[in-house]
């Protein structure tokens, strides 16, 4: 493929590719077909021969090519915000962990993130308490998916009981509206259980800072 390189992943030449997604057909300078296949590729070198992109996932995959390529174009066309994050949901098992994973690749480097459990954030805050809280947030602010977010518990510090989630979600959001900081997020909750876990205040500044890019619920699980 001829052009420059971003990424390892070669630009296609200038001229409008179309394809189709959701029945639109959308024009980029990028070759979605190609730039799966180089996804896929990745997937196979991280996790194994059996990595796949299915077709079905495709709809899900332009979304998401588009924001981490940054292509302005196609993310209007789908109504993503490129100032704001990505929350990626959908049912247990269908792909959230592995796609973010491999997207890291893609992404230019000046947008580089890290993948981290929400799981092992908890177990971060007991060992080491709510120093936690700005560890992820103001003392070294750079953009992060928390990963699995509703699948780790409130806990306690010393007697006292905290959602550590929330409390970095909403450090994040302070530094999200000044310009600072964008979140990532994968989750198995809708929109209610997290209003229900978290309160409405997180569910509010999560509408106000994510794109939700969203699985169908009946996505089988591929493990």
């Amino acid at each position: 493929m001829a052009g420059r390189v971003i990424n390892n992943y070669p630009k296609t030449p200038p001229l409008p590719i179309k394809f189709q997604t959701m029945k639109t057909e959308i024009n980029s300078h990028y070759n979605y077909e190609e730039v799966i296949l180089w996804l896929e590729n990745k997937g196979i070198e991280l996790y194994g021969k059996h990595f796949k992109i299915l077709k079905n996932d495709h709809a899900i995959i332009h979304r998401l090519i588009a924001y981490f390529l940054k292509d302005e174009s196609v993310c209007n066309q789908f109504g993503i915000a490129l100032n704001k994050g990505i929350m990626l949901s959908g049912p247990v098992g269908c792909g959230k962990t592995a796609l973010m994973n491999i997207m890291k690749y893609l992404t230019p480097a000046v947008h580089k993130f890290a993948v981290k459990p929400c799981r092992d954030i908890s177990f971060e805050f007991i060992k080491e308490g709510y120093e936690i809280i700005h560890k992820y947030s103001k003392s070294a602010p750079k953009t992060i998916c928390f990963d699995d977010l509703g699948i780790e518990n409130n806990l306690k510090y010393f007697g006292n009981e905290c959602n550590v989630l929330a409390e970095i979600l909403l450090s994040r959001y302070d530094l999200f509206i000044t310009g600072k900081l964008q979140t990532h997020i994968t989750t198995n909750l809708s929109a209610t259980e997290i209003e229900q876990a978290y309160g409405n205040r997180i569910r509010s500044r999560l509408r106000a800072s994510l794109n939700l890019i969203a699985f169908d619920k009946g996505t089988a699980d591929k493990r």
